[in-house]
């Protein structure tokens, strides 16, 4: 069976990953089987520069399949900030209730309709013979007046899904992985993913 690593230590994304992966006939592991794999920075300009440079890297220096994926939410009100940045822009010492608590801080007072935002999502999937693919997915929704919500991580207390009306942290996994940004981009990645498995494009070389 084809191993396939997520180029991640994130736990809460791996989870999400791994439950989206369901089916496909795989080992999945993820960075912390690798723990010579050194921290890949997130220093590209797009989220596809970010997923590529993660997936590219995991894949030559396992020998394995790699999937990675960057995502980060876009506010409208802000210009589309933090956007890339979401992740890193407080600094690395900041939480995720640090970053939330910045928002809302920045959208205090502001009408529901001017709080749209959207959370958008790159996954590529890298071969160790170099080849590589993105994929990308997209939630729309708008910024809650205050955190809801105890599911998720990252923005997902103050991410209230268009139509829903309910932010991420209060829908359940199983909700969130058919309407997520990560779960889109993933939808139109699996295929592909698949006829590399299918058709054995790629073969796994012992791990060095």
């Amino acid at each position: 069976m084809p191993t396939v690593v997520l180029a991640t230590r994130n736990r809460g994304k791996a989870r999400e990953l791994q439950a989206l992966l369901a089916g496909v006939p795989v080992l999945i592991r993820t960075l912390d089987d690798f723990p010579e794999v050194p921290s890949i920075p997130e220093s590209g300009h797009t989220y596809e520069a970010n997923a590529v440079a993660k997936a590219s890297t995991v894949a030559r220096l396992t020998g394995n399949i790699a999937l990675a994926d960057d995502s980060g939410i876009e506010i409208d009100a802000l210009d589309g900030a933090p956007g890339v940045n979401s992740a890193t822009f407080l600094g690395p010492d900041a939480t995720d209730v640090d970053r939330n608590t910045w928002v809302l801080g920045r959208l205090e007072g502001m009408a529901s309709p001017r709080r749209t935002a959207r959370y958008r999502a790159i996954v590529a999937i890298a071969t160790p013979d170099g080849a590589i693919r993105a994929f990308e997915g997209m939630c729309e929704g708008r910024i809650a007046e205050a955190p809801r919500g105890s599911e998720g991580f990252g923005y997902d207390p103050i991410f209230v899904v268009a139509d829903l009306e309910q932010t991420m942290a209060e829908l359940s996994p199983a909700t969130k992985n058919r309407i997520s940004h990560r779960a889109r981009a993933l939808a139109a990645a699996r295929g592909y993913l698949e006829s590399l498995v299918r058709n054995s494009a790629v073969e796994s070389p012992p791990r060095p």
